[in-house]
């Protein structure tokens, strides 16, 4: 009786602490068992960060997620650091990535590439813009690839970043498509958007290229003029500025920014994204999100993303081997 009895006191003080360990983990043991660790390898403040926080914000005021989201800042190598923190972690660390996931590895900048990690999501675009200064003798974008095509040095384009860039390799597939020897286009690389205007404004520069956000508020100061963007239709709040297509050049670049996980990461926290991801941007909270800071839609869920990435992968060799850069 008395190892009976001791017997059925250990059972019963197991089942207590495994009744409290599942009650302190969270969703009675389910994904995700803690908190959620968002990485961006960018400095706080930037349009990297404000997604992520965006996102944070949005889940969280939905109640889609009873667990907290902490957004932690890598900043250093156009994303590397942060990606280097990402590349052994599990399923409760999600890093936010673009198109330098890609260029990065390409131009062998890193060792790693979309393969090393677990695509999740992409989640938004904002497309690219030309700019020129006020007053400029360049009113198009068919103005701009005649002239570039007669000489390919005739105007200098300044850029914003580096080279490898959106806005480099935006600029390298509109003057690729019309027929400009791109290995000999003159790029003059800044640090920020605003220091590229500052150049475009001193005529240090003829044309930029950035993105659509960044090009409205600077057209709005009346310090520049734009004369085409890069979507597929025209882009809401620049209804007046044409699309490449529409100036005779079959050319769409999309800035997208999306979500990876660690390589470590399970079928089943996978799954528990795609399913989350796909209610959030249905909400009114998403919605307001991207109206808000001049987004558009680009979802795309997990096994899409993978597919979209091999296909990115594809199309920036092309434009890096295009523009002499690799």
């Amino acid at each position: 009786m008395k190892k009976s009895a001791c017997l059925i006191v250990v059972l019963l003080f197991t089942m207590i602490l495994s009744a409290c360990s599942s009650s302190s983990a969270g969703n009675g043991g389910e994904y995700p068992t803690g908190p959620i660790e968002f990485v961006v390898g960018f400095s706080p403040g930037g349009a990297a960060d404000g997604t992520m926080r965006a996102l944070q914000k949005a889940l969280q005021d939905e109640g889609l997620i009873d667990v907290p989201i902490t957004v932690i800042n890598k900043p250093g190598g156009a994303g590397e650091i942060g990606r280097q923190y990402l590349s052994d972690k599990g399923g409760h660390t999600i890093g936010l990535d673009s198109s330098l996931l890609i260029s990065n590895y390409l131009l062998e900048k890193s060792d790693l590439n979309y393969e090393s990690f677990i695509p999740l999501a992409t989640l938004t675009t904002e497309w690219q813009a030309v700019v020129v200064p006020k007053g400029s003798k360049v009113k198009t974008g068919e103005e701009i690839m005649n002239k570039l095509k007669e000489d390919p040095t005739s105007l200098k384009i300044g850029i914003a970043s580096g080279l490898g860039s959106d806005d480099h390799l935006s600029f390298v597939e509109a003057a690729m498509i019309s027929g400009v020897e791109t290995d000999k286009l003159q790029f003059l690389v800044y640090e920020s958007g605003g220091d590229l205007i500052t150049a475009l404004s001193g005529g240090h520069v003829d044309i930029g290229s950035t993105s659509v956000s960044e090009a409205s508020e600077q057209a709005k100061a009346d310090m520049v003029d734009i004369v085409v963007v890069s979507a597929e239709e025209r882009v809401e709040g620049v209804e007046d500025v044409p699309t490449w297509k529409e100036e005779g050049v079959d050319a769409i670049f999309a800035k997208w920014r999306g979500i990876t996980a660690g390589p470590n990461m399970s079928d089943q926290e996978v799954e528990f994204w795609d399913n989350l991801l796909a209610e959030l941007v249905e909400t009114d909270s998403w919605k307001k999100v991207l109206e808000n800071n001049g987004w558009d839609s680009f979802y795309k869920d997990s096994s899409e993303t993978l597919e979209f990435y091999k296909e990115e992968t594809e199309q920036y060799e092309e434009l890096l081997q295009s523009s002499g850069l690799k």
